[in-house]
């Protein structure tokens, strides 16, 4: 596949970014009404063993293209992964060791879902490598997870959370915020118990209507308004700042030495192999930048994987998007990046840009400051109007 030929622009890339690997799983109990991500039902079950054989196949598949890198983080998201038992997910980290070189102090977080976890199979995910869980949580409000449509209660997602903590020293709370109907003391209610529960690391993301979501079809009454909405996230920082969390980043909050490294290599523009249906890839090389997508529907994905071509779509990155994608991830951190590291991670030259990053300073969307580019909190609030300032048309 040909990509843009960034030595021959730029003088390509001198190094390459750290690599990380992202596996999802295609399955959940019932589809949320908000959500868009791949994920199907798994209304007639699913070959656990065969999907596991699918996952490796599709690692030695991609193996030419990451060889000898070592991956620093894996990241086994979803739908749900812990519908698949311990066994499973062990043998599987067990094939990935054996395929790549995964680093002896990797990352290697697991997403869970109150409603699908037998809380006995904490102990299994933990022997078998995974030592940071993030369980979807969103509220612990009946009617508010009614609402959402969640298959767990807010006493089942106490229960669970609790268990987590048990065998896990580092565990993320997803939680949602301006949900239909909800006030400030509500919201602050469900931060309060992920905090009291002692998790390490929160993401608090407001409820947003998706396309081509049942929310989107039959738009759920009551949704706070702007104003609410803003009084609600600027209550939520307050709140998790007073107990010592950082907002590194869009959504996420986490106590000190506890941000999720997986996630922090994606906003710094790192490279990522995904592996599953539908997953989503971002790989470098010294001459450019390739991004992939895995097939979508688990019965389509396994067959392609049978075939020797699990990819539905790739394209190359090109010279002038290059400054966009970057800085579409890079701008979610509140501290901001290390300048050199636009350089690094895209081989381009930081006055490429340098006409942009002006005009971001002079609507105050951004600051410079000791070698570091950050979004001020205007442009926190406002990132949408920062970001499409690096949208441009220059060859």
């Amino acid at each position: 596949m040909s990509v843009v030929d960034l030595s021959a622009l730029t003088g390509g890339l001198k190094s390459l970014p750290p690599l990380s690997l992202y596996i999802h799983f295609p399955w959940c109990v019932r589809k949320c009404p908000y959500c868009d991500f791949n994920s199907h039902e798994a209304k007639a079950g699913f070959d656990e063993a065969g999907y596991v054989d699918a996952l490796l196949a599709d690692l030695e598949l991609a193996l030419p293209a990451v060889w000898g890198r070592p991956v620093t983080t894996i990241f086994m998201g979803g739908g749900t992964p812990s519908l698949f038992s311990p066994e499973a997910i062990d043998r599987l980290l067990a094939g990935v060791r054996a395929r790549v070189r995964v680093h002896p102090d990797a990352e290697i977080s697991m997403e869970a879902n109150p409603g699908t976890v037998e809380h006995g199979r904490f102990e299994g995910y933990r022997a078998a490598g995974v030592n940071r869980l993030s369980l979807g949580i969103q509220s612990f409000d009946d009617g508010f997870l009614r609402t959402l449509g969640r298959i767990h209660g807010g006493a089942e997602a106490r229960a669970a959370l609790e268990a987590a903590l048990g065998h896990f020293d580092n565990v993320n709370a997803d939680l949602m915020y301006a949900l239909p109907g909800q006030t400030l003391d509500q919201a602050l209610a469900d931060i309060d118990t992920a905090l009291c529960a002692g998790v390490t690391h929160l993401s608090a993301y407001h409820l947003t209507i998706e396309p081509n979501t049942l929310f989107a079809r039959y738009e759920p009454e009551n949704l706070p308004d702007d104003e609410r909405s803003a009084d609600m996230q600027e209550a939520i920082e307050v709140r998790l700042a007073a107990a010592g969390f950082e907002h590194y980043e869009t959504s996420a909050f986490a106590r000190p030495g506890r941000q999720c490294r997986h996630n922090l290599n994606y906003w710094t523009f790192g490279d990522y192999l995904g592996i599953g249906a539908g997953a989503h890839g971002k790989v470098s090389a010294h001459d450019g930048v390739r991004r992939q997508m895995r097939y979508k529907q688990p019965a389509a994905y396994l067959k392609a994987v049978a075939a020797g071509e699990p990819v539905q779509e790739a394209h190359k990155v090109g010279r002038r998007d290059l400054p966009f994608e970057f800085m579409m991830n890079a701008l979610r951190l509140t501290g901001g990046f290390d300048e050199a590291l636009f350089a690094t991670h895209t081989g381009l030259p930081l006055v490429q840009i340098a006409r942009e990053l002006d005009e971001a300073a002079r609507r105050g969307l951004l600051e410079r400051q000791d070698g570091l580019i950050r979004p001020t909190l205007a442009g926190q609030r406002f990132l949408n109007d920062l970001l499409t300032l690096f949208l441009n048309d220059k060859a």
